[in-house]
């Protein structure tokens, strides 16, 4: 991991090219997409405002909402559960590395922030012959985010892992609320990429 983390430093301090976008400019970006819990899927929506603090780097505060499904299983007993769309709040930083091309530009990113988890449906089967269903409220967590990805012109290609520590549901039940997403968007604003 140590190896990585240096790598990546590196990199970011030798890829210092003369093309990049707007200091100074603000910027939205509009994100849908698939999100990936462990056992399930759903689906994604984000709002990121961002300013530009220097020709190659930003910083915002990304809104986003995703309604998730998913399966967990405790002991002996199968339980299908469905989780209801949660909303987190994460300030961001992103870095570019542009190619050399005035449209495309690959980025790594980062964020930390607050995730408001929705509640959990169970159908509950073969608990000791029980059947029924449950309900459980989830408190929200703290978390972070690593992302990379590409834009091409105003269009934008991203992988986000969103990392979001478990909630315990008691006896030995707990639910893992990280999950990787997938997503396409744009963005308005920022000025343009200039040589």
């Amino acid at each position: 991991m140590k190896k990585i983390f240096y790598a990546l430093l590196l990199m970011l301090a030798v890829v210092q090219v003369a093309q990049a976008q707007e200091q100074g400019k603000f910027r939205v970006g509009l994100d849908a997409g698939y999100a990936m819990p462990s056992g399930g899927g759903g689906i994604l929506f984000a709002i990121e405002p961002k300013y530009n603090i220097a020709d190659n780097m930003n910083i915002g505060i990304r809104f986003e909402s995703a309604a998730m499904a998913k399966n967990v299983n405790v002991g002996p007993a199968s339980a299908e559960a469905s989780l209801t769309a949660s909303m987190s709040y994460s300030g961001t930083f992103d870095y570019y590395f542009n190619s050399g091309s005035s449209s495309f530009a690959p980025f790594f990113g980062a964020g930390v922030g607050y995730s408001s988890l929705g509640s959990i449906g169970f159908d509950i089967d073969d608990i000791e012959d029980i059947e029924g269903d449950a309900d459980i409220e989830v408190d929200g967590k703290f978390g972070g985010l690593l992302r990379a990805g590409f834009e091409a012109g105003k269009f934008r290609l991203a992988a986000t892992y969103n990392l979001i520590g478990k909630t315990d549901l008691g006896e030995g039940a707990d639910v893992k609320n990280s999950y990787f997403g997938i997503s396409l968007g744009f963005y308005l604003g920022g000025g343009k990429w200039k040589k």
